[in-house]
């Protein structure tokens, strides 16, 4: 409900009377614990709330603005309250109202956009807009730079436009509109063309009436900086202004904030800097970790009671986050009994590991426990794919947060249109999915004409095509363009008669150009779907053909249809941040996987604390119990790797933590008393873990060299001739056939013909 600007007074009446408690305070600051009830209190001044995971933070923001209206310091159109969802505000506004009643809905609560465009809107003409414009949805966001991107005869496969908006939105969550970016950030983007190319969005933006997601607090910034009235208006109006989730503001929000809390400084933040996990989103956590010198003479209070788990779990988060240091440091504490160690659980491989989990849900469901409260919560979105097929095959109910299941997602359906099209060579609809992914010029105006022909003649859309390239009714170019890709699918239906159907995955996908828009493409989910595709090749792996593979999805994607009642939770740690499960499953606790190469690749010393803010998060997800798994080999694009524990593993605290491991495991050697050196030798040399030397060297452990073991491979290469019978961990008795330096085809009883590496393998 909206106020005038000139009276910010309620206008059904102030707020209820404060009713105290038996101890002189209202009934409902005297219900807080200490920390949080000084909280609330600290009313003049800048306020930085650190308030760690499950310690009430909700309570403590709702509480202090409704005291703040109780004690008469502010009327409600006086305080403005800012979160990141909707749903968070929405939330706020309704514990606010339960205490101080109608006039909660004078307050200005909302999200940062939210409350962007409503300035924005009584202040348009200022930067160049009318009250009435339009704020464009990514879709359309994405389709207007490609039109500025076509006026200047740019090459979309080249230059993706989705990577362009990146770069964009990214200079936006700066608080960086085209003339001030930088030189040196314009980056190779079109060849340094990229802030032009700024510029010319931003204009047609202006041309159309219109506005972005970040325009709503950029051009809110630009506003204050053009008009000083309006900004000094709003600086009188705001006398107290509370942030939740500060640890999550990017640069343009912190400005903005600034801006707004100059004139009263009565701005409280509430925070956890050991949550801060959406820097690849432009949360920069240096705006908390600075608050005190942005705000000389601050009040920092820690909120450490946690309500939510177990002294076991909270033990152990603590001792994890405790290695990073770009932290303002607090420890969480609870007065519940210690509950159950963190079990650390060392399985062979993924498989394995998604076994083993399903098993233990069927355990607790036995038990009584709703699987709605129990969650699996995975680094990245490609790990889920073993754990929803386990609980399809087991008969688990699942549902997949925050996204689609992994045969849903956008880029695992393209992939298998493709394979669809070279399978079945009359599957119009996949044809239609793909005919122009990645763009080839074969535009709306071809597949009409195709559609045409096919209703014409009776046929299917791929005859169709194949028909009309054949005659002159197309312009060259989209003819020539169809006619290459029809041509490419003949050439892979070929293929598959002598390649097995993984190396024909991974040349359709190569040849076509998918995997290639996906590399080039510089969004922040790029690198994910990628990851996802390699994860579908892997899958491939399991199906003795194609089409046995295409049926199986065809039957997943049909037993995942409902998506309500008692079900398991699977989602990513990001996904998870603010929920909270009775049982938490945290499977891949591997190096390379969690923390993430790439991440820390691209980010360095930054991006590591960062992952192990990550594993915080997910440990302080449970109540109850929390479960850590990791495995020793990963099939990754249908190639074994081995891999040694997570660092994260080695941090937690040896008293809260109970460990199983499968037998010959490198973590249940070092967990029963060997060495570091000795168990790597040993689980090496068992043939177990090949990887774990050169993983372990490049984090300057003192694991076997590379040399030794070179060496341990040769002494075992002498009893892996060919026509030599040996067993395999995973696929079974086998003999071998082929011998290619360290790796081996074998034909397995069982498992078929596989090349794997000889150190995988045992003489019998």
């Amino acid at each position: 409900m909206d106020m005038s600007d000139s009276d910010p007074r309620p206008r059904d009446g102030g707020p209820p009377a404060p009713v105290p408690a038996a101890g002189g305070a209202p009934a409902y600051v005297a219900a807080l614990n200490p920390a949080q009830r000084e909280a609330v209190e600290a009313m003049d001044g800048p306020v930085l709330v650190l308030a760690g995971a499950g310690t009430g933070k909700t309570r403590v923001l709702t509480t202090r603005l409704a005291h703040i209206l109780m004690t008469r310091r502010a009327w409600p159109g006086q305080i403005l309250a800012v979160t990141f969802t909707n749903k968070a505000a929405r939330e706020m506004r309704e514990r606010v109202a339960a205490l101080v009643g109608p006039v909660a809905e004078d307050l200005w609560i909302g999200t940062f956009h939210a409350v962007g465009a409503r300035i924005l809107r009584r202040h348009a003409e200022v930067v160049g807009l009318k009250s009435n414009f339009t704020i464009l949805d990514a879709d359309d966001q994405l389709r207007l730079l490609k039109q500025v991107m076509d006026a200047e005869d740019m090459d979309e496969k080249k230059w993706p436009a989705r990577a362009l908006m990146a770069l964009i939105q990214r200079w936006k969550d700066r608080g960086l509109a085209p003339d001030r970016v930088p030189a040196a950030d314009a980056g190779g983007f079109a060849n340094g063309r990229a802030v032009a190319l700024y510029r010319d969005y931003q204009q047609r933006l202006a041309t159309l009436n219109a506005c972005d997601f970040g325009d709503l607090l950029l051009k809110c910034l630009e506003l204050f900086q053009a008009d000083a009235s309006v900004l000094a208006d709003y600086q009188r109006r705001f006398r107290y202004i509370l942030v939740d989730e500060y640890q999550d503001t990017n640069v343009a929000q912190y400005l903005w904030l600034r801006l707004l809390a100059q004139a009263h400084s009565n701005i409280c933040c509430v925070g956890d800097d050991d949550q801060s996990i959406y820097s690849w989103r432009g949360a920069e956590i240096g705006n908390i970790l600075r608050f005190e010198q942005d705000f000389p003479g601050a009040c920092i209070v820690r909120l450490e009671q946690n309500y939510r788990s177990t002294s076991s779990i909270l033990a152990a988060a603590s001792a994890l986050i405790a290695h990073n240091s770009g932290r303002l440091g607090k420890t969480l504490w609870t007065d519940r009994d210690g509950g159950e160690a963190i079990r650390v659980r060392g399985l062979w491989d993924g498989e394995s590991e998604a076994r083993m989990v399903a098993e233990e849900i069927e355990a607790l469901q036995r038990d009584g426990h709703a699987l709605s409260q129990i969650a699996v919560l995975v680094r990245a979105s490609h790990q889920m794919r073993e754990f929803e097929e386990r609980f399809i095959t087991v008969g688990l109910p699942y549902r997949v947060v925050g996204g689609a299941r992994f045969y849903e997602r956008q880029e695992i359906r393209d992939a298998i249109a493709y394979l669809r099209l070279v399978n079945q060579p009359d599957d119009g609809l996949a044809l239609e999915r793909i005919v122009n992914l990645p763009r080839r010029g074969i535009g709306v105006a071809t597949m009409r004409a195709v559609h045409q022909v096919s209703r014409a003649q009776g046929v299917s859309l791929p005859e169709a095509a194949a028909r009309l390239v054949e005659t002159d009714e197309l312009r060259p170019a989209s003819r020539r363009a169809l006619s290459r890709l029809l041509d490419d699918f003949e050439r892979w239906r070929d293929m598959a008669a002598a390649v097995d159907h993984v190396e024909l995955a991974e040349t359709v996908l190569d040849e076509s150009g998918y995997t290639a828009m996906w590399q080039q493409d510089k969004s922040p989910d790029a690198p994910g779907r990628l990851e996802n595709l390699k994860e579908l090749v892997s899958a491939l792996e399991e199906f003795e053909n194609l089409a046995g593979f295409l049926e199986h999805v065809s039957l997943v994607m049909e037993a995942g249809r409902a998506d309500d009642g008692d079900m398991v939770n699977v989602m990513t740690l990001h996904a998870a941040k603010g929920l909270e499960f009775d049982t938490v499953f945290l499977p891949g606790w591997e190096e390379g996987l969690f923390p993430n190469q790439r991440a820390m690749d691209e980010g360095g010393a930054p991006a590591l604390e960062e992952e192990r803010r990550l594993a915080y998060v997910g440990l302080t997800r449970a109540r109850q119990r929390a479960n850590v798994s990791f495995a020793a080999n990963r099939r990754i694009y249908h190639q074994w790797q081995s891999s040694i524990p997570s660092r994260f593993v080695d941090e937690l605290p040896p008293d809260h933590v109970e460990t199983e491991t499968e037998s010959g495991l490198y973590g249940g050697a070092v967990r029963s008393g060997f060495s570091e050196t000795d168990a790597a030798e040993s689980w090496t040399q068992s043939g177990r873990g090949p990887g774990y030397a050169r993983l372990r060297a490049a984090r300057g452990g003192g694991a076997q060299t590379i040399e030794g073991q070179a060496r341990t491979l040769e002494e075992r290469g002498g009893g892996v001739g060919v026509g030599r019978r040996v067993f395999h961990q995973k696929f079974g008795y086998g003999t071998i056939r082929a011998v290619d330096g360290d790796k081996l085809e074998i034909a397995f009883e069982k498992a078929g013909t596989k090349k794997v590496m000889a150190s995988f393998v045992e003489p019998v």
